[in-house]
């Protein structure tokens, strides 16, 4: 399994990471996904032979209605 980490701004309540969640699982290869609002993080687990795609994840953050980085 390989996890990428991203940092994201705009989140600030359970709402947040639900929409975020909603969006990042419909990625192909996604396996697990950890989203805090707290700390404005997105873990997102692939399986090791399919890497995390950085530009899907960004564009599914982005279709939530926020804005993602690579950490």
């Amino acid at each position: 399994m390989s996890t990428t980490e991203y940092q994201v701004t705009g989140m600030s309540c359970g709402h947040c990471e639900v929409a975020i969640r909603a969006e990042v699982e419909q990625i192909p290869g996604v396996i697990g996904i950890a989203v805090s609002a707290s700390t404005g993080r997105l873990s997102v687990s692939t399986a090791a032979e399919a890497p995390v795609d950085d530009a899907a994840v960004l564009a599914a953050v982005d279709e939530a209605g926020y804005a993602a980085a690579r950490a």
